[in-house]
């Protein structure tokens, strides 16, 4: 299958990254990342189209880091707003990490991805919440064909005074999900967006979900129209949820793909959706498409460097070895 078209939704920050090693990197993340991994597994033909907002000042840099992959179309590159974020990201171990935001994308709109309509799967990779907008995904969702993949990341974080990220409450959950087909997040961003009947609102998103709470929020999440529910759980790989042939809840637990030298975990989480996103468009199959996810994480871990991702024979390779030969 060729021809095919996806569409990347999300910020180009300006990263100043120290690592839990104390190095210190100065680069363009998030949704470059996003891009990257895609291009290491799309064909030649194919088009990726990233819709980011950015400052005028960075446009021309971020214009020539996406021209080296060759099927970015930079249509939905705009800097017209002269808005664009810039975060200073302290990694206190291999995991967790302080935020701070000193610029602000502009959000993207539903006129924004118009011309975009016709993409095949739009993955949104917002990194706080009024980035990729409700009424954006409704617009996808109404007008466009294309599978609608969101990254949990984003509506569960906020600004607050002086520039500080920090978690928040998903508090219109429900508003959002019937205008998704695969949300993807973590633990911590699950923890943020699971408040059954009787939970304590004081407690509620202070600490991560628990594993064996994933079963009722992803059911939650499949009722209200969500096709795909991906949790990733750090060194356990991630858990999948789908509804089988019969309708009822199908939980898979797909194992990590292990890496023995972890140089920066900048971008996992991003380029996760891309390979998750390119699985799911390939096979139609959640467990499939988490491998990818779970592959392009570990290729992403291992080198600081955009072309770091391996080709797509190499990626469907190294998911048959950690996966003991299932295809790929």
């Amino acid at each position: 299958m060729t021809g095919r078209t996806v569409a990347v939704l999300g910020p180009i920050p300006y990263d100043r990254v120290t690592t839990h090693q104390g190095g210190v990197t100065e680069k363009f993340g998030c949704a470059l990342y996003t891009v990257a991994a895609l291009s290491a597994l799309l064909d030649e033909d194919d088009t990726i189209l990233p819709i980011v907002h950015v400052r005028e000042a960075d446009a021309e840099t971020i214009r020539g880091l996406l021209r080296q992959f060759p099927q970015v179309d930079l249509t939905g590159v705009r800097s017209g707003h002269d808005r664009g974020d810039v975060v200073e990201l302290t990694y206190r171990d291999q995991n967790w990490r302080e935020e701070r935001q000193s610029h602000f994308m502009a959000p993207i709109r539903p006129e924004d991805v118009h011309f975009a309509l016709e993409a095949d799967a739009f993955v949104c990779v917002p990194i706080t919440d009024y980035q990729v907008s409700q009424d954006t995904l409704r617009y996808l969702k109404t007008h466009g064909r294309g599978t609608i993949h969101l990254d949990g990341h984003g509506p569960t974080v906020a600004l607050t005074a002086g520039g500080k990220r920090a978690h928040r409450l998903w508090i219109d959950r429900d508003a959002w999900l019937p205008y998704l087909h695969v949300l993807k997040m973590n633990l911590d961003e699950a923890g943020s967006s699971w408040f059954p009947p009787g939970s304590e609102p004081s407690t509620t998103g202070a600490e991560p979900l628990r594993v064996e709470d994933l079963p009722d929020f992803a059911q939650h999440c499949l009722d209200r129209g969500v096709e795909m529910v991906c949790v990733t759980l750090d060194e356990q790989g991630c858990a999948v949820y789908s509804r089988g042939p019969d309708g009822s809840l199908v939980e898979e637990l797909v194992g990590r793909i292990p890496v023995s030298d972890v140089v920066d975990t900048t971008g996992c989480g991003d380029s996760f959706a891309a390979g998750l996103a390119y699985g799911y468009l390939e096979t139609g199959d959640p467990v499939a498409a988490a491998r990818f996810g779970n592959a392009m994480g570990a290729q992403r871990c291992r080198s600081t460097r955009l072309d770091g991702y391996l080709p797509l024979e190499q990626t469907r390779e190294q998911i048959q070895d950690a996966y003991q030969g299932a295809p790929a």
